[in-house]
This record gives structure tokens, C-alpha cells and sequence, in this order.
């Protein structure tokens, strides 16, 4: 039987999937590998085959492998993971900057823009007028992450000429430099997904075929000063195949 750590007081399932997981996360075990049989494991182990079992559904819950019948238990790839707008927000507070692990920004744009209306709503004002539109293009090692618009009140063009520029920002976030500009810190934001079939925009944003039928994540965040007065409004159009996933405490 593999060896564990005397001080492991699990049960039994959750200790055979705590050692598979452990061997999946080191790359010890890639994907496409194959785990032995439940009576093997059983074996192995000295446990029931149902004991067995168990600890190979929770590890199919987790979506860290896949059965197949008359081939066995799979190791599945990884989850291409998706980042939202607030998750670089919450990044870009203790990094100052706005990436995740193997992440890169390009394609900086940015000027001063009629207001869509869906984004005119966001920003309580009326359609065409006047808005500091900001976009980027996040990639990884697996390509496109997502594209992502920032949506800034052009009054905040006088203080920060820059936000209006085509040019990665320098100091931090356009928050990060609106608040240092203003005094006007986020204090709540409220975010937002939606599911939905990629337009022909969504399509060229993602840099994918015109003819591509995929379904997205869109990803909003409204950001919100100590008076409810919006500073920004953030749009992410993830990638097809990437995967949202948050973890929080549960309290008991």
C-alpha cells in the first residue's frame, strides 16, 4: 500500500484521493494516464472496493479525472482557468499589477468614445455621450484568455490625460491612478456573468473564425466610490474552453 503520513487522520476514501491528487498537481501523473481498477486500489490500499470507489468519485467531482467504461479511470487535463476584471483588481492591490501566472497583456487601445447604450446604462449617462473606452487582450501559454474594456468617465480625462491614450499604464490599474489622481477609492463592486453565444464582434475580439459557434463567459464589474458614484465599468469576453473558478471560506 502507498505510504502515508501517520498523523493523516482522514478517512480512508479521502486519503487515496488526497495521494492521487497530489500525484496529478506534481505532474507525476499526466493526463491521459490511466489509475489502477478499483479492486486493485482496494488492494493496494486495504480497503473495500466501495471505500475505493468513493475516493475516485470525489476526485471525478473535482473534475481531476474521468471514467470510462472498459478503459478505466482517466487523468483529464487541467482546467484552462479564466480571470475576471475584479480578480486583477484584487491583484493589481498587492502586485500592482494586473496578471495572473504565465499571463501578458497586448494590444493596448484606448481613447475618448461615443457611449454605447448598454454601456451608457452602466454609467448613468446618455448614449454618445462622451466615454474613456480602454481594452487589452490577456493571454497565457494556451492563447487568448480574454479580451477585456474598461469603461472610465471621460471626466477623469483631465486629471489623467493618459487614460485616453493607446499605451499600457504605468504605476498600476486606471483605478490604481484614478484613485492616487482623485481621492476616490472603490469601495463596493458589484459583479456580474453571463453566458451566451459569441457575436460576430466577440468573435473578432477573440481573434477566432467569423464562422465559430461558441459559447462565452461575459464577465462585468461595476466599481463604485464611497458615494455610489461609478469610477468604472469593466467587460471581459472569455475565451471558449477557459474555466471560471473561485474558491471561498465556508463558515460554520
Amino acid at each position: 500500500m502507498p505510504g502515508q503520513p501517520r498523523a493523516d487522520n482522514r478517512p480512508p476514501y479521502a486519503r487515496i484521493a488526497g495521494h492521487y491528487r497530489d500525484l496529478i498537481s506534481s505532474g507525476e501523473l499526466a493526463p491521459g494516464d490511466l489509475l489502477p481498477s478499483i479492486r486493485v486500489l482496494a488492494d493496494q490500499w486495504q480497503v473495500s472496493t466501495a471505500t475505493a470507489d468513493r475516493a475516485m468519485k470525489l476526485l471525478r467531482d473535482e473534475k481531476l479525472v474521468n471514467g470510462i467504461p472498459g478503459v478505466g479511470t482517466e487523468v483529464m487535463a487541467r482546467p484552462v482557468s479564466l480571470a475576471s476584471g475584479s480578480e486583477r483588481h484584487d491583484r493589481s492591490a498587492t502586485t500592482k499589477s494586473s496578471w495572473g501566472v504565465g499571463e501578458k497583456s497586448s494590444g493596448h487601445t484606448a481613447g475618448m468614445v461615443p457611449a454605447p447604450e448598454d454601456v451608457a446604462d452602466a454609467l448613468g449617462i446618455e448614449p454618445g455621450e462622451d466615454v474613456i473606452r480602454r481594452s487589452r487582450v490577456y493571454r497565457d501559454a494556451h492563447g487568448i484568455v480574454s479580451h477585456s474594456t474598461s469603461w472610465i468617465p471621460a471626466e477623469f480625462a483631465q486629471a489623467l490625460p493618459e487614460l485616453a491614450r493607446s499605451e499600457r499604464l504605468k504605476g498600476g490599474l486606471s483605478l490604481d491612478l484614478i484613485a492616487e489622481a482623485t481621492g476616490r477609492h472603490v469601495v463596493q463592486r458589484v459583479d456580474e456573468e453571463t453566458a451566451r453565444i459569441a457575436t460576430a464582434r466577440d468573435l473578432e475580439l477573440l481573434e477566432l473564425e467569423a464562422d465559430t459557434v461558441a459559447a462565452i463567459l461575459v464577465l462585468t464589474a461595476r466599481f463604485l466610490d464611497a458615494d455610489g458614484e461609478l469610477l468604472e465599468y469593466g467587460v471581459d469576453l472569455g475565451a471558449p474552453g477557459r474555466t471560471r473558478r473561485t474558491t471561498s471560506a465556508v463558515l460554520r
